[in-house]
């Protein structure tokens, strides 16, 4: 009897032991319905392996809501009011060096990027407020407006999708969602 009470107390202690060293159940949050994405320029920029520290001269930060069959433009997203050109937090662009958008000169750093859609022109608009959730919007912190042309899609892009490409003096950032595209020129020097 007593080696059996011996063998219990140690029974007990090693299992007491071991579930102090189990880890604890963590519920993890489900993937969200617009992810986070990020896109650079150049388009390889995180594959180079190179001691350039210029690499990536642009990086953008956005949220990729999702279709779902819903008409995007002029239902969803309404024709001629301000869209955070994206979902969650506020798009976000840096740049790591000066660019020109439209116009304006812009210093390296980091921005908001907004958008006011219509039927045949988006006015794409960069922004010194960052770091914000939804649509919290100071037309005061406009950096620039740029009016842009709509390009229409024969076929649906499912979730709001970005890219960048090659101009001889920069970049072109283009967006594309639902049946809608259009591309925001950024230069500087290469």
């Amino acid at each position: 009897m007593k080696k059996l009470s011996i063998c219990l107390v140690l029974a007990l202690f090693c299992l007491a032991a071991t579930a102090q060293n189990a880890p604890a159940v963590i519920k993890f949050p489900g993937l969200d319905a617009s992810p986070l994405d990020a896109l650079y320029y150049p388009l390889n920029a995180t594959k180079v392996k190179k001691e350039d520290t210029s690499l990536p001269i642009i990086k953008v930060l956005y949220s990729r809501p999702q279709r779902k069959g819903r008409e995007i433009f002029g239902v969803l997203e309404q024709f001629d009011k301000v869209w955070r050109l994206g979902a969650n937090e506020s798009t976000e662009i840096y740049f790591d060096r000066k660019v020109t958008i439209g116009d304006k000169k812009i210093k390296a750093g980091t921005y908001s990027l907004f958008a006011i859609p219509s039927k045949d022109k988006w006015t794409i608009i960069v922004n010194k407020q960052t770091s914000r959730w939804g649509l919290t919007y100071d037309e005061a912190k406009d950096l620039v407006r740029v009016e842009v042309p709509v390009t229409k899609l024969e076929k649906p892009i499912e979730a709001l999708s970005m890219t960048f490409t090659d101009l001889a003096d920069g970049a072109n950032l283009v967006i594309a969602w639902d049946f809608t595209q259009v591309a925001l020129p950024i230069h500087f020097k290469k």
